[in-house]
């Protein structure tokens, strides 16, 4: 498959963002919702899929990773320390299964975001990102794609026995910048990662979307890159969207066909936006009637979901699922203050670091509107 062009979100399509009831977030208090893991912060989840997109029910429970660390010191620092941990879904409650994988499995110093699929003989696939190098002594941000088969999924008990964790792609230097910094912070370094699965109903080929970074004027900006599966083997493509200098980082890529209709999700926060806080931390979208496009911003802006301006940072990382449930993490409870550069108790006390209230979307062609499943419980607002 060639790419077409990519689509470009422009300065144009934000000055038509608006706040607006369909594209907001019901308010909720990040620290007011029950820790699934007690003793680590958890963010970034993603289900178990099947080959058809669905979430992977095992034992009797769905399936599904996150990234975790010991929720220890400021809350930023927890991607210096990120695993990828098991869980497992039992109706509303969650079940702890442990990292997915033994110490030093990964070729990189911290595994971050990716996705999961269950194939037809039980194993699962696993992709993800591998940042810096095992073995390192102080963090780097070199980032490459992996993946890794997982021969069964039971109980948890312990790491899962796993094949080898091999690089299937990384950025290309070409159209796609390095994204292999020695220093830098998550928010202000070149993107190569959170590689989500698709499968194309159309062709019923293997696909991966890639939060990458292109070349604009003097700095980077934020691109969806795309790969395909050819005779086991992964090749890139032009990138779907590129952000056209107006943000730099547009994080964990993700499909959802419905109704004919293939909708590019991606996150984004409002610092990354070009000048800082031009739009809103939130969920944004574009949509095609075919998976290469073209594709035009959703709501006319690109806007999907938004935090609330009271609470501009309160859930981030949104994911949503095939059936139009949208899943997040509870991150700061900021009311408008940038508690990635506070004091570290501070940022801990506002930090949420668990599973949020889910959501879920309501699609009609290229416009959309967000419900919450189920009323946030009063002891969770602010």
């Amino acid at each position: 498959m060639s790419s077409s062009r990519p689509a470009l979100w422009t300065s144009r399509h934000l000055d038509l963002l608006v706040e607006t009831d369909a594209t907001t977030a019901p308010t909720f208090d990040p620290t007011a919702v029950p820790r699934l893991l007690p003793d680590h912060d958890l963010w970034d989840l993603w289900p178990i899929q099947l080959e058809d997109g669905s979430t992977a029910s095992i034992g009797g429970g769905e399936m599904w990773m996150a990234l975790s660390a010991p929720a220890l010191g400021h809350p930023e620092e927890r991607h210096d320390q990120a695993r990828i941990r098991l869980l497992a879904k039992y109706g509303g409650g969650w079940k702890d299964l442990g990292n997915a994988f033994a110490d030093d499995a990964s070729p990189g110093s911290r595994e971050w975001s990716g996705s999961a699929v269950r194939r037809p003989d039980g194993t699962v696939s696993v992709f993800y990102t591998a940042a810096g190098r095992r073995g390192e002594a102080h963090p780097t941000f070199r980032q490459s794609v992996i993946e890794t088969r997982l021969p069964r999924i039971l109980d948890g008990d312990g790491p899962l026995p796993h094949e080898e964790h091999r690089e299937i792609l990384r950025s290309d230097g070409l159209m796609y910048l390095p994204a292999d910094e020695a220093t830098g912070s998550p928010g202000n370094i070149r993107a190569f990662r959170d590689p989500g699965w698709f499968r194309d109903p159309a062709d019923g080929r293997d696909y991966l979307l890639i939060a990458a970074s292109t070349a604009w004027d003097d700095r980077f900006t934020g691109a969806i890159a795309l790969a395909e599966s050819r005779a086991g083997a992964w090749s890139l493509l032009r990138p779907l969207l590129v952000a056209e200098g107006i943000n730099h980082e547009l994080e964990r890529p993700h499909l959802v066909v419905h109704q004919s209709w293939y909708y590019l999700f991606f996150t984004t926060q409002r610092h990354s936006f070009h000048p800082a806080d031009r739009a809103p931390t939130g969920l944004y979208g574009f949509a095609a009637r075919t998976l290469t496009g073209p594709y035009r911003p959703l709501n006319g802006s690109g806007l999907v979901i938004q935090n609330p301006s009271r609470q501009p940072d309160q859930a981030y990382a949104w994911l949503v699922l095939p059936d139009l449930h949208v899943v997040s993490f509870a991150n700061y409870r900021s009311e408008g203050r940038d508690l990635r550069h506070a004091e570290a108790g501070q940022a801990r006390a506002n930090f949420g670091g668990t599973v949020a209230p889910m959501l879920k979307l309501t699609l009609d062609g290229m416009t959309t509107s967000v419900v919450p499943c189920s009323e946030v419980p009063a002891e969770h607002r602010p």
